[in-house]
């Protein structure tokens, strides 16, 4: 392990924008980001009615080993998620119990693992918002370096220690923390209109404006053709 293993010191989002950015749902940042940074649909939310929202703290393990995962809760500062390159393995729990206790004792906002984790039962009574890829009842090992604080890779996704994290039952979406303030405006005014959408189609107004041209535009309708 060399010192360039663990950087400590990176810019995270403001306060002031996780707090705003977190009214939102995943699905209205993703859509306003472009389509962009979601993670893979594997890793999910332990239990659907947890929510996590706050800077990206990186970790990159080997398979099955959990010692940087450590280092990292020492570093960690009130406010981050823990976002974890697990390689998608799915052979021993990385976090369990006791792990995930001290996250919160330290004030660490969440965990975002790709990976496994293990003693649901209680994780679901903490309530505490644990994104994984599921669940192994194999303990880990604590013998292997790794990465705290470089960029990783997420559920397909590249993660930057400092970009802005946002998960819920539909999944977790990362933003690039220099983007995530100037998507704010975005998602309040995609708010808005699907909230006057709904409103329309429970007024009777259920047809898709837009249905038409899109179908000419991909060939399905003729022009001038309506469905």
């Amino acid at each position: 392990m060399t010192q360039t293993d663990i950087i400590r010191d990176f810019a995270r989002v403001p306060p002031q924008v996780v707090a705003q950015a977190a009214e939102y749902q995943a699905a209205i940042l993703a859509d306003v980001a472009g389509r962009r940074g979601a993670l893979h649909g594997r890793i999910r939310a332990l239990h659907p009615r947890v929510k996590v929202a706050g800077t990206a703290f990186t970790v990159e393990v080997r398979p099955g080993d959990n010692l940087m995962i450590h280092a990292a809760m020492s570093l960690a500062k009130p406010g981050d998620v823990l976002v974890i390159d697990g390689k998608g393995d799915q052979t021993a729990a990385l976090m369990g119990t006791i792990m995930i206790t001290a996250c919160r004792k330290l004030g660490i906002a969440g965990v975002v693992i790709d990976g496994a984790v293990r003693d649901s039962t209680e994780l679901e009574e903490m309530g505490y918002p644990v994104f994984s890829v599921g669940t192994n009842p194999n303990g880990p090992t604590k013998l292997v370096p790794g990465h705290i604080g470089h960029p990783v890779t997420v559920g397909g996704v590249t993660v930057h220690p400092g970009d802005f994290v946002l998960g819920d039952a539909d999944g977790v979406v990362v933003v690039e923390r220099d983007k995530i303030e100037s998507l704010l405006p975005l998602a309040a005014k995609k708010v808005k209109d699907e909230n006057e959408r709904i409103a329309g189609i429970h007024k009777g107004d259920v047809a898709a404006k837009w249905l038409d041209a899109a179908l000419r535009a991909a060939g399905v309708l003729k022009e001038g053709e309506r469905l």
